[in-house]
């Protein structure tokens, strides 16, 4: 149940796609609240794809919203958001978390590619994403953020990713920025004065045969293979527009 307290709104929605044996994939639970409204979209050949509908504003200060989604063996999964999530202060000075757990099945295939987080000036967010992925699971992840406005000050924004497969962490990383984060955030080893960082996970069983070189993708991004049938692409941009562009290109590499 959703609901609204004093220290902000409460709510969970959840997605379950399983192989409905016909060659496509079914949606037995598609059960959204509050700001976390899901709707079903047209669906492409076996994949049923799914739209994350910002219904109220937010996160906003003292909110925590999760997003569990489950893609069962056979099935094929496209996750995408209507537009970026804004995350702003609140009537608190809480934090708001936003907690997304990815579940992936052998044999089944979930890409999760919302819009892009926005950090807000005075906003303070912590985000995890969290993918447990069994052997032979495929997996496309693209998380991107971005500091502040046009012309505003980044609110505070801190992220942690964590990949599993078949029980095994490859990825486990936490990134802060803005206001009170740690100091260096800004400085030349980690965003060096860009406002748009993002992440792209692929996991694929042919890469534990066939691993992908790393290399850099100029000046901005890097690929670099994870321990085990995954590879990460790491980024830095001026603005959102030109993050999306260096992502999309790495991901036209990998093969879609």
């Amino acid at each position: 149940m959703d609901g609204v307290t004093a220290t902000g709104v409460r709510a969970f929605a959840r997605i379950v796609a399983r192989a409905d044996g016909r060659g496509g994939t079914a949606l037995p639970v598609l059960d959204g609240e509050g700001p976390l409204a899901l709707r079903r979209t047209r669906a492409s050949g076996a994949e049923a794809k799914v739209l994350v509908v910002g219904a109220m504003s937010g996160p906003l200060g003292g909110d925590r919203l999760t997003l569990a989604v489950r893609a069962e063996r056979g099935a094929r999964l496209h996750v995408g958001s209507a537009a970026a999530t804004l995350a702003l202060p609140g009537q608190t000075k809480d934090t708001a978390h936003y907690d997304v757990r990815l579940d992936v099945a052998e044999d089944a295939e979930l890409h999760w590619l919302p819009e892009q987080l926005i950090s807000a000036g005075g906003s303070d967010l912590y985000v995890t994403t969290r993918a447990e992925l069994d052997d032979g699971a495929r997996l496309v992840l693209r998380e991107e953020q971005v500091l502040g406005r046009a012309g505003e000050q980044p609110g505070r924004l801190t992220s942690r990713l964590t990949v599993r497969i078949a029980g095994r962490t490859v990825l486990d990383q936490e990134v802060a920025c803005g206001p009170g984060a740690p100091g260096g955030w800004d400085g030349p080893g980690v965003l060096a004065g860009h406002r748009a960082v993002g992440q792209l996970i692929v996991v694929r069983p042919e890469f534990a045969d066939r691993p992908v070189a790393a290399r850099m993708l100029g000046e901005c991004a890097a690929l670099m293979p994870l321990a085990g049938p995954a590879v990460l692409v790491s980024a830095v941009a001026a603005d959102a527009l030109r993050l999306r562009r260096l992502l999309d290109e790495a991901l036209l590499l990998l093969g879609r």
